[in-house]
Parts: C-alpha cells; structure tokens; sequence
C-alpha cells in the first residue's frame, strides 16, 4: 500500500456496522438499506482500497467495473462516491480522474475503474479492460434494473480463471423501494450458497448529525410507514407511487370474456395497449377486461420483452390474440404501425395519447386488479413513482422515466374509455 495506509487505520474510516461486509468473498455481495446507511459510501471506500492492496500486497491487478441503470446517473452518484474515497483514503496523488467519459486510474498499476449503463446494454457485456483483470462489478441503486436477465448477463461477463488471490464479487447497494423486485427473491428469500445479503440503517452511522437523528425520530412518531422503509431499510415505497389503487388477484378472465348481456353482446370489453422498445427497453404490450361504466380495469395478459423485431413481435401479438381486438400503440413510432399493419395485425391504431399526466390521473380513478400471471406488469405497479424534488425531498408530478413501459401500454389502452362516464349508482 501507499505510505498513507501505514498511518491510516481503515477500520475507523469504515465505522460500525460492515465488517462482514469488509471480509466477504462471496460471488454476490448485497446489501439493502435506508437513508443514511452508508452503504454506498462504503462500498466505494472497499472497491478503492482494495484496488490499491491487492496490487501493493499481492502484485495482482484487480479491476472493477460499475454500473447504473442509466450512465448519466453516474457522475452525480457512483463516480462522486469513489472520488471522495479517493480523498478519504488521502490516494490523491495516486489516482488519474478522466471526466469525458468518466474512468479511474489506479497509476502505479495502471489498474482501472470502469463505468457503464443499462442503456446502453452492449457497452456492458463487451468489456474489456487494458491491464490487470476484471472481477469486481458494483451495482448502485440496483434496485431500478428492472430484468434479471440483464444482470445475467453482466454476471456470465466474469468468467474464467482468476490468479490468487483475486475472486469474483458482485456488489449490490440499493434502497429496497419494491416488494416485487427480483433481488428480493433472488438474494434475500432464497439466497445461493454464493451470495451475502443484509439489512443496514441509519442506526450504524456514527458519523450523522443530531439534526439528521432527530429527523428519523420524528418519522418514526409521525410516518412510520415512510420510518419503516428509509430508517429501518425494509421493503416498499415509502411515499410517491403513482397508482395505489390496485390489487393482485386471481380471476377467470376466459370466463368473463364469454360473458354476455341478454342481447347475447359480450359485457367485458377487451381493451389493449403498446409500447415500443428495442435494445434498451422491452417492447410492451397489455391486455385489459373492463365492463362499461364501471370503475374496474382487470389486467389479464402482458408481453414484455426486449429486442423483438417487427417479424417475431408480429408472431407473439398473433399468438396471444391481441390481433382480434383494436391495439393502440405508441403514435410517435407510425412506420411501425404501419409495417405492422401489414403484417397481418390489421387492427393496430395509432394512440391519441395526450397528457401523460391527465391519463395517469384518470387511471387512479379506478380499481386495477391484476392476474397474478402478469408479473411485469406487477413489477411496474411497484415501482411507477413520481420524481421526487432535490431541494425538498417531496414527491413531483413527473414521472420517473423507468418502470413505464407496460404503464405507458396501459394508458394507451384506456384512452377510448371516457374519463369521469360513471353513473351515480357505480360511484
């Protein structure tokens, strides 16, 4: 190590509460908590350090990589984390920061810090870095990648034998905002003999003011609810989800679609939506049941999935039926519609959609009960939130850009029903 680490005592710049963390070998390294848990911080802290002792003591060169949703997420977040480590650890001197794009040198080895997107998913899985060997991989506020697949994916993308004693480690830090997430299952009801998860708050912070203590204690006594989730680290939402008012519950939705008035017409209309997507984003579609003039949307059949062309999502639209009812889709992709069109789903209709907000706003004015079979679209309910304000902590009224694609098929769907139609019996 460096002559700073012969006066620094690594255990005081770490705190209470991640030893285990700090010692952990395991493949998958997870760890969830609230506000002020100091999970990110110091899980930037390990991946600095050990860069350094890995390379100072065992003359391996140990590389990791770090990735967000969204790689513009970074600068802000991950990659101001790891330069304040840098700074903690007092290694200034021997880091190179690159800032367009961003990259961390560790330069007596040449070693390298390495940051990417979701967004841009071949820039993840083809990586390669110039020395040393990639093992490490950080996941920050992991719980917005929405497809297990693609973390697969990054996971297969370390392989291969390992020169001693470099291991293999994936790091997962995220506020458990959603119940529904595949981490929960994945690392936490279920966990692989490969994985390390736990719970962290605010109470292994020694470093947070009074003022921030006293800001948990009064969340505790006045919203333990939001207290629960951003002081104890448990899961949900705490506050700005954009649809609360749903349900999930088996039904028999081929039942209700042979249904029919005494005129012999069908009572449940079939109402469909979809939303475009490729390589960053799933391609979306939504099936609905509603009976006219009531305030009851069931969901009972979803496609969702990433890097359909029009030939194989012609296939699957066929295949689940969605060409025997009108399908509105995204108006702002009509050379897509019309190939569709005439590929054989003739009923295919570019979507009015409007404001997003006025059709969120109608939607809230039912109940949504969705077919326990349609777990994306449970997925999205979960996790739909408002953008909350930097300045006061308070939930917008723009939605986040991430978990919408079947919400967006959903409003889509639901513009041919009239907003406020109900008769004041159905009230």
């Amino acid at each position: 190590m460096t002559a700073n680490d012969n006066v620094l005592n690594i255990s005081e710049v770490i705190g209470e509460g991640y030893k285990e963390f700090w010692n952990c070998k395991t493949r998958f390294r997870v760890v969830k908590g609230g506000r002020g848990s100091k999970k990110s911080t110091t899980a930037a802290l390990w991946i600095i350090y050990n860069t350094m002792k890995y390379y100072e003591k065992y003359g391996v060169k140990p590389c990791t990589l770090v990735v967000r949703r969204y790689y513009n997420t970074h600068k802000d977040s991950t990659f101001a984390q790891l330069k304040w480590a840098i700074n903690r650890l007092g290694v200034q001197k021997d880091w190179l920061i690159n800032t367009s794009p961003i990259k961390l040198t560790y330069l007596p080895s040449g070693q390298q810090i390495l940051f990417r997107g979701l967004d841009n998913p071949d820039s993840v899985t083809s990586i390669t870095v110039e020395t040393g060997n990639l093992c490490w991989a950080w996941f920050e506020e992991s719980y917005q990648i929405e497809s297990e697949d693609a973390f697969n994916k990054i996971d297969m993308s370390i392989r291969g034998d390992l020169p001693y004693p470099l291991f293999p480690q994936f790091t997962l830090t995220l506020n458990p905002w959603s119940i529904k997430t595949w981490i929960k299952k994945r690392f936490f009801d279920d966990p692989c003999p490969e994985t390390w998860s736990a719970t962290r708050n605010y109470d292994c912070n020694q470093w947070l003011s009074q003022k921030d203590i006293a800001r948990f204690e009064y969340m505790r006594k006045h919203n333990p609810k939001r207290f629960n989730i951003e002081g104890r680290g448990d899961w949900g939402i705490a506050e700005g989800l954009i649809y609360e008012n749903w349900e999930e519950r088996a039904f028999n939705w081929r039942a209700m679609l042979q249904e029919t008035d005494i005129q012999g017409y069908p009572i449940y209309e079939v109402l469909q939506g979809l939303d475009f997507g490729y390589s960053t984003s799933p391609t979306a579609a939504i099936k609905i049941l509603h009976k006219p003039g009531s305030r009851f949307l069931y969901i009972f059949d979803e496609i969702y999935q990433k890097k359909l062309n029009n030939d194989v999502l012609v296939e699957k639209l066929i295949e689940k039926g969605f060409h025997n009812y009108r399908l509105s889709a995204d108006d702002e992709d009509a050379r897509t519609i019309a190939e569709l069109k005439r590929k054989g789903i003739s009923t295919i209709r570019k979507a009015q959609k409007g404001l997003v907000n006025a059709g969120i706003h109608k939607l809230q004015d039912y109940t949504i009960v969705v077919h326990p079979r349609c777990k994306n679209s449970l997925m999205e309910l979960n996790n739909y939130v408002w953008e909350v304000d930097d300045t006061t902590g308070e939930p917008t009224n723009k939605p986040v850009k991430s978990f919408d694609h079947l919400m967006d098929a959903m409003r889509y769907a639901t513009i041919p029903i009239k907003a406020f139609q109900f008769s004041y019996q159905n009230k």
